[in-house]
């Protein structure tokens, strides 16, 4: 943020009108959710920017990716809180996260929190066979899961990827019928045992209400 020579800073040499307002730097495949969020809680003073969703295919450089988005932005704002878990990261984005000063939501990846992170724990032994979707993916489906993998061009890489799953469970955010159709379309296409477990936004609504 540039400023004039006499513009009046606060004492934490912030701009009078970046005093109180948090950026959320999170996952574009939060960005739905985080949206209705703040609609339905009225938490305008939450600003959010998003980064690539398809980061994901490219963990080792989503920690790189935040912290430059961080030093960015950090001066026009009280406070910045990182809406990614772990995410494949090894633990680098949580040191990272650590080093710059600044929040990161709690869990080892979005599946996680949106469950809650001590619900999710409390099962993950007993469905270690489960390849899990959320209303992101089950949207984007082909574009995250099917052609990444190549099973657009090479359908017989199904058993191989997924031999050693046993079903797909279905978080689902929001009680959408045509989402809820589409997901079982994807277990179909994948051929596993399709499960749908009702979780809304878990602690992600958790965390950014405590902003």
């Amino acid at each position: 943020m540039t400023l004039p020579s006499d513009r009046v800073l606060t004492e934490d040499g912030l701009a009078p009108e970046a005093v109180g307002r948090v950026l959320l730097i999170a996952c574009g495949a939060l960005a739905r959710e985080i949206i209705d969020l703040k609609a339905a809680n009225g938490w305008t003073h939450l600003d959010l920017t998003c980064l690539p969703a398809n980061l994901h295919l490219w963990p080792d450089r989503i920690t790189v990716a935040v912290e430059e988005t961080v030093r960015k932005h950090r001066d026009d704002y009280s406070a910045v809180f990182v809406v990614y878990a772990d995410c494949g990261t090894g633990g680098q984005l949580f040191e990272k996260c650590k080093e710059l000063g600044v929040e990161m939501i709690a869990g080892p990846h979005c599946y996680s929190f949106f469950e809650g992170n001590d619900r999710f724990a409390e099962h993950a032994e007993d469905e270690i066979g489960a390849f899990y979707l959320t209303d992101f993916l089950v949207r984007q489906f082909d574009a995250f899961v099917w052609k990444p993998m190549g099973l657009d061009r090479h359908p017989e890489l199904r058993d191989m990827l997924f031999g050693n799953y046993d079903r797909l469970v279905y978080q689902a955010q929001t009680d959408d019928p045509a989402l809820d159709a589409k997901a079982k379309d994807c277990a179909d296409r994948l051929g596993l045992r399709y499960v749908r477990r009702f979780t809304g936004y878990g602690d992600l609504k958790t965390a950014l209400a405590r902003l």
